[in-house]
């Protein structure tokens, strides 16, 4: 019997999201539901329950599939994963925390696929984002910076929801952190970015994987790669085959 390839892959990398991860698989299916979809949850190595959590939600979302990561790799890998295990060719990415509402996603991926093959990823961005004055603060800076040193049209490079094709994302240089610098990564290689704004939740569990600090040094490092990566590129324009 063939195995019906579905038209919306929703990966989400999760790590010590117990009591998020379950309600958040929940509300993807309801937003969702009447499409051809599945949910790629991908487990960091948790290490609390947020494995147990989902697994036990598999009988009640039949269009769930939970990955684990032996060891703990990070949020970019964690992509990486759901996206190469992903079956369709439109993927949507959400961040596990649950503060990214999966109801906006279907606007992103009817988005994309009403617009023509050279646009590959639509980005949400943020319009009233419920985080801690000092993280806006530092994440508008970061993000004014990065425009400009990379001339990514984006605004909101942070925001975990994201819809694009699967072939251009797997096109692209992986590197940990590749998550923060898709739009630029896309532009690279002869593709376009549109833009959405989406909402944003204050978040009910857990808590936060970054600091302002940390972030701010992994981004000095992550901007002169990608800085150094559009300078070495070339592209051939159009391709013919005889």
């Amino acid at each position: 019997m063939t195995e019906t390839v579905p038209d919306i892959s929703v990966v989400v990398p999760v790590h010590d999201e117990e009591g998020a991860a379950g309600p958040l698989a929940r509300e993807i299916a309801t937003a969702f539901a009447g499409r051809s979809f599945e949910m790629v949850f991908v487990d960091d190595a948790s290490r609390d329950a947020t494995l147990a959590e989902l697994r036990a939600l598999m009988p009640e979302l039949p269009t769930l599939r939970v990955l684990s990561h032996a060891q703990n790799a990070g949020q970019s890998r964690a992509v990486r994963t759901g996206v190469l295990a992903a079956r369709a060719p439109i993927v949507v990415t959400l961040d596990g925390d649950g503060q990214n509402p999966p109801a906006d996603a279907p606007r992103l991926v009817d988005l994309l696929l009403a617009s023509p093959a050279t646009v590959a990823l639509v980005g949400g961005r943020r319009a009233q984002r419920q985080d801690s004055e000092a993280k806006r603060w530092a994440s508008r800076w970061a993000n004014r910076i990065r425009k400009r040193l990379l001339a990514d049209d984006a605004d909101d490079t942070g925001c975990g929801l994201k819809a694009f094709r699967r072939d251009v994302f797997l096109r692209l240089p992986y590197f940990d952190h590749i998550h923060r610098y898709l739009p630029a990564l896309v532009i690279r290689e002869g593709f376009e970015n549109r833009y959405l704004d989406v909402g944003h939740r204050h978040r009910e569990t857990g808590r936060s994987k970054y600091t302002n600090w940390g972030r701010l040094v992994a981004s000095l490092s992550d901007l002169a790669g990608v800085m150094w990566l559009k300078r070495r590129s070339r592209r051939p324009g159009a391709i013919s085959e005889f």
